[in-house]
């Protein structure tokens, strides 16, 4: 998977436009990504995430970085191995793209605010 452009709610990936938040998985995306508190990350919200043990998990913290993660995302990340990093969404498709070949990676992408 490869994220060819991302603009203020819409993300192109492999061809395929979602506008909608989204997960990428290294198999598959997953679109209308929603969180229970909206803007502030729950461990709940990332389950689907944590289940899949990758190696990296970027968050994409939206265009501005509205979106929250609270220490004990970060903290899960941690105890379960995973190199976790977060960014606003437009540097976090960067990353993603730059290390998505080399190692199991897993990003989920708020892609407003």
């Amino acid at each position: 998977m490869s994220i060819d452009s991302y603009r203020f709610g819409s993300i192109v990936i492999n061809g395929r436009q979602y506008d909608s938040d989204v997960i990428i998985f290294p198999d598959r995306v997953r679109d209308n990504w929603e969180r229970k508190s909206g803007h502030n990350l729950r461990l709940e919200d990332i389950a689907e995430v944590l289940a899949e043990n990758p190696e990296v998990l970027i968050l994409g913290t939206g265009a501005i970085g509205v979106m929250r993660v609270p220490p004990e995302v970060c903290q899960k990340a941690k105890e379960a191995g995973i190199e976790l990093i977060v960014e606003p969404t437009g540097q976090a498709c960067q990353t993603y793209n730059q290390l998505c070949s080399a190692r199991k990676v897993v990003a989920a992408f708020h892609l407003t605010c």
